[in-house]
Order: C-alpha cells, then sequence, then structure tokens
C-alpha cells in the first residue's frame, strides 16, 4: 500500500469522551421512549416501533446540531476546544445513530407488510410538486448517504490518501447534509397531525442555535480579515513584537485572501500558513507547547523556525518572510516552500 497510516493512539482523554457520549445517548434515549410510551401509550408493534424512530430520528438531529455548534463555540472560547479534539468521533456516533433510525424506520414498513409502499411513495412523481404531501424521507436518504460517507472516510488513512483539502472537502458536506435533515424534519413534523410539539421546538432550537452561532463567529472572523495595512513595498505590517502574544500569534490577512499566523516565541517570530496539514486546523488559534507551534485541533507540532514537524515526522508548512523595519514587525505575503528557514530573532 502506497500510503502509510498510523494507528489511533487511545487514551484517558478519548475515552472520557467517549464514555460521556454513550452515556448521555442511553439517557436521552431511554428518557425520550419512557416519556413517549407513557404519553402516547403503543397499541400495536407498528406503534411501538414509531416511538423508536422518534427517539433516534430526535437524538440524531440533536448530536449534528451539537456537532455543528463545537466549531463556532471553540472560535468564540477556548474552552470549548477539547469537545473539537474528538469531534470524528462524536460524527460516527450520530451515523450510528442514524442507521439506528433507518433501521426503525424500515422495520416499520417491514412489520406491517407495506415495504413495497415505501418505493411506491419516493417515486410518485407528481408528489414531488407539492408542499404538503412532499415525500420528505428522500431529503432523509440523500442525507443519510452523505452521513455514511463521511463516517466511512473519518480515519486517519483516508485524510492522507485523499489529502487534507480533499477530505476537508468532502467533509464540508455536513452542511448540506444538515439542511437536509432540517427539511426532512420540518416536512415530516407538518404531515403528521398526530406529533408532539418537541420536535418543532427541537428543530427550532437546533437549526436557530448552529445558524447564530455561526453569525458570531463569522462576525468575529470578518473582524481579523479586515483593517490589514500593507506598506509600499508590499509587506503587510503586523505591528510592535510586544504586539504579539508570547507563545501565541496574530493573523493577518494577505491580499489574496490567505490567511498568515505570525508566532513569537520569546524574541523569536515566525510566520506560518494558518492551515494545519492535518485537517486545515486554525494553526494561529493554537499556542507553541515544547517548543513548538501546536495546532489546537488535535495537537500537530511544527518549529518556527521552519515549519517542519520535528522528527519522526515529514509534514511541512508553507513560511514567510519576516523582518523588523522601524521597530515594526513585517511580514511578506509571498509564501515561501514549505519547510524554508524564515523565523528571525530581534534583541
Amino acid at each position: 500500500m502506497s500510503v502509510g497510516f498510523r494507528a489511533v493512539q487511545w487514551n484517558r482523554d478519548k475515552l472520557i469522551y467517549d464514555g460521556i457520549l454513550l452515556v448521555a445517548i442511553a439517557i436521552y434515549t431511554s428518557v425520550f421512549a419512557a416519556i413517549s410510551w407513557q404519553l402516547f401509550p403503543p397499541k400495536n408493534i407498528p406503534d411501538a416501533i414509531d416511538i423508536g424512530i422518534q427517539t433516534s430520528g430526535t437524538c440524531a438531529f440533536l448530536m449534528i446540531s451539537i456537532i455543528l455548534s463545537i466549531g463556532p463555540l471553540s472560535r468564540l472560547n477556548r474552552r470549548f476546544l477539547p469537545l473539537l479534539y474528538n469531534r470524528r468521533h462524536f460524527g460516527v456516533l450520530a451515523f450510528t445513530v442514524a442507521a439506528l433510525h433507518v433501521g426503525f424506520l424500515l422495520s416499520w414498513y417491514i412489520v406491517q407488510g407495506n415495504l413495497p409502499n415505501l418505493a411506491v411513495e419516493l417515486t410518485t412523481w407528481k408528489d414531488y410538486a407539492k408542499f404538503i404531501g412532499f415525500p420528505f424521507k428522500v431529503f432523509g436518504i440523500a442525507a443519510f448517504l452523505i452521513f455514511f460517507v463521511m463516517a466511512a472516510t473519518s480515519h486517519d488513512f483516508w485524510l492522507m490518501f485523499l489529502t487534507p483539502r480533499a477530505w476537508k472537502a468532502i467533509h464540508m458536506a455536513i452542511y448540506v447534509a444538515y439542511g437536509l435533515v432540517v427539511m426532512h424534519v420540518a416536512l415530516g413534523s407538518m404531515q403528521d397531525k398526530a406529533q408532539s410539539p418537541f420536535v418543532p421546538l427541537l428543530l427550532v432550537g437546533g437549526f436557530g442555535s448552529v445558524v447564530v452561532l455561526h453569525l458570531m463567529a463569522g462576525w468575529r472572523e470578518w473582524g481579523v480579515d479586515k483593517g490589514i495595512a500593507v506598506n509600499s513595498e508590499g509587506w503587510i505590517v503586523v505591528g510592535v513584537p510586544d504586539s504579539i502574544p508570547d507563545k501565541g500569534a496574530r493573523i493577518v490577512v494577505a491580499p489574496g485572501g490567505e490567511r498568515i499566523a505570525v508566532f513569537r516565541d520569546g524574541n523569536q517570530i515566525g510566520a506560518l500558513t494558518n492551515l494545519c496539514a492535518h485537517q486545515q486546523g486554525p494553526l494561529g488559534e493554537g499556542r507553541i507547547i515544547d517548543g513548538c507551534v501546536t495546532c489546537p485541533w488535535h495537537g500537530y507540532q511544527y518549529r518556527l523556525s521552519d515549519g517542519c514537524a520535528p522528527a519522526p515526522f515529514t509534514e511541512k508548512l508553507t513560511t514567510y518572510r519576516i523582518r523588523l523595519s522601524h521597530g515594526l514587525v513585517e511580514v511578506d505575503p509571498r509564501p515561501l516552500a514549505p519547510g524554508t528557514p524564515a523565523a528571525i530573532t530581534y534583541p
């Protein structure tokens, strides 16, 4: 095999993270199913399966909403970063719960001997021109297929095989899938007269929270992108050295839109691309730990002097020339080859 990969290294934090997720899923599904059983006692097997459909479906939707909220939350407050480290585990578990939802749905049709009716429902083309009566399950099926591709390619082997840029592009499809899920749940709620008010409330609360958090994080990022000063030679003015936090970075934006992370480690200053080689995480939001720039997402590390990962790792980042002019740190927005030494030491 031409592409190498490293086995997942389990540690205490990962085990705790996954343990909390599993306990939370167990509590939610147990409580939701118990309340539904009490409020709407099933009269037959299909009714009992229907409770399973709603329990797994609402759980999957809630999980996906939380997953999409973790990114903006960690941008707004670093205390949420621990939730980001194993977000892929969260995503795979969400797919598993969604698969359970699909299994309950198919069981509901099979128990009644109506499985062929599902195919008829999805291929009655005139219904696609309706609003109430639209075959909303097609949105759920499309979303499920996207989640399947994401879950199947979640391992780092696929990240390296596909390259980080292509892998990230595939996994950004979660927003498409989420939009499909929202339409699936919304139309399903409107067409189900016996639906409890909890589902519409969950839909509005989950979708609303995701939208608001992304708008807040986007506003913060817009603040980073504006007000970049470029001198007559085309260099970006960062500011005095002390304006760069020690062991941290200031992010500046090149005229073409590329983000550059300017780090300071004591009296050493260097500039690297803001994209981590692992999953293109926001490197400039990380810190210098053990002498290396450390990505806040998954802890990948690079030397400040040349952007190279310490041995035995081989990743290399794009670097940028740095200079001190009239007491101000300036960075050349023209990128150097990955791994090129470019850091400076000032008095």
